[in-house]
């Protein structure tokens, strides 16, 4: 790290008109593992801005817990805001703030048990109709099983498996089109068949959201559920939520609880079908706690190597795998000066698969968490940092390892087909991961 401002080592791009961003859009994380070879903040050009890549972890926690200098703001989350809303995970600092204040005391830790009652209920409804011998594609059955678990938790209500598959559907083409609009000013403008199913998929989304809000509002009064507490929140002034805030955070609340869980519980399957010796070992766990029922709250203190797998899969594959600052003012970053309005890139992918703060850190080795966390600030960024973090940490964490541990208790899970296919879009997901289901002799 520099005490001085020096000057850029570039990153070699041969087109200057998209810069880095095909390499991005074709090989998104290997271009992003390459790129700590040219310091600790990276330059490239992605379309028609110039960015910066935080490649180390001080540079990385410096940005996303400085306010003052790096905010959620510039033409990319302006876009960004424009379909998904500004929710906790695009708002400004300023709006940032008031609503986090507000949604809070809904992710309380007394609130957590009745959530996990909801996970429980939900993988065992889930998985009823499973049958030794099915092929499953297990993406596709894991979101389906955790926004069930979202709406439950949040509406005290739940989609149909045909309404759940359409959702997820448009979701896929919503989540691929964002990326590219948000990169490219003018590309949403052209009458393309993509920009049709964008914009499709996109109405879709969003209607799903108002008439869940609309059919909550004329039946869900008295439920103990997330909708109640936030519907009750109050800020500082006593102000509630307005509709329009409350639309955001329900679509953030949706997107978060249904994507990003969905893909953590595929990557650990797979990661585990890697290390036998580490399945053997959870399975040992899960039979000696559970025996073969679906996992509880009062479970979870006891599932402890599951949790460090889980701990482990977030690092490997975290699913926010990319996120975005914009400096607020001139400023100097890493030794370097940036002029207001620079994009600064953070990568969690990048930053947890450093070899200097990781040892082997390709591999997948959940024991590494038996010692202490890492000593360095923003080397493990799953859940984000600064006053931005995740407020669903502790709900994401705990869904991933009841759901885990329930299935893995009931279930052998073996992969069919060549590799896993990723899928780098806002979340960091398996684009299709099929499994061979055989019913355990544990299953009672």
């Amino acid at each position: 790290m520099g005490d001085g401002a020096t000057e850029f080592t570039r990153v070699p791009g041969k087109r200057p008109v998209v810069g880095h961003l095909l390499r991005l859009r074709r090989d998104p994380l290997g271009f992003l593992e390459s790129l700590p070879a040219y310091g600790d903040l990276a330059r490239v050009r992605l379309g028609p801005w110039r960015a910066f890549v935080a490649c180390h972890p001080d540079v990385a926690h410096e940005v996303l817990t400085d306010f003052r200098r790096f905010d959620r703001t510039g033409p990319v989350y302006d876009k960004v805001r424009q379909a998904m809303g500004a929710g906790l995970a695009t708002a400004g600092y300023h709006d940032h703030r008031r609503q986090r204040l507000v949604m809070q005391p809904a992710f309380r830790h007394e609130h957590l048990s009745g959530y996990v009652e909801v996970m429980r209920e939900q993988v065992t409804a889930a998985t009823a109709d499973w049958q030794d011998g099915q092929e499953l594609d297990l993406t596709e059955a894991m979101f389906e099983l955790t926004t069930g678990v979202a709406l439950t938790a949040l509406f005290s209500s739940r989609l149909g498996g045909q309404e759940t598959r359409e959702l997820r559907s448009a979701l896929d083409v919503f989540l691929g089109g964002l990326t590219s609009r948000a990169a490219l000013p003018g590309i949403g403008r052209l009458p393309t068949p993509g920009n049709r199913r964008y914009a499709r998929a996109l109405d879709h989304w969003q209607t799903q959201v108002r008439r869940l809000i609309e059919g909550y509002s004329e039946f869900g009064t008295g439920q103990d559920d997330l909708m109640s507490r936030l519907l009750a929140a109050r800020d500082e002034e006593g102000h509630a939520l307005s509709y329009q805030e409350l639309s955001d955070q329900v679509a953030v609340l949706l997107l978060a609880g249904g994507e990003t869980t969905s893909s953590a519980v595929v990557w650990a399957v797979h990661l585990l079908s890697g290390r036998p010796d580490v399945l053997a070992a959870v399975r040992a766990e899960v039979d000696a706690v559970l025996g073969g029922r679906a996992a509880g709250a009062a479970d979870l203190p006891q599932l402890e190597l599951t949790g460090r797998v889980v701990k482990e899969t977030l690092r490997l594959y975290p699913p926010g795998w990319l996120t975005l600052r914009t400096a607020t003012h001139d400023t100097t970053l890493g030794g370097h000066r940036l002029e207001a309005g620079s994009m600064v890139l953070i990568s969690p992918y990048l930053l947890h698969r450093r070899e200097d703060f990781y040892h082997d850190a390709a591999r997948f080795e959940p024991d590494r968490w038996l010692a202490s966390p890492p000593a360095t600030r923003g080397s493990y960024l799953p859940f984000g940092a600064g006053a931005t973090k995740c407020i669903g940490e502790e709900f994401g964490e705990a869904e991933a390892t009841v759901i885990l541990a329930s299935l893995l208790g009931r279930w052998e899970l073996t992969p069919i087909g060549g590799p896993v296919t990723c899928s780098a879009r806002l979340v960091l997901s398996p684009a299709s991961f099929r499994v061979w289901l055989s019913a355990r002799s544990t299953t009672s």
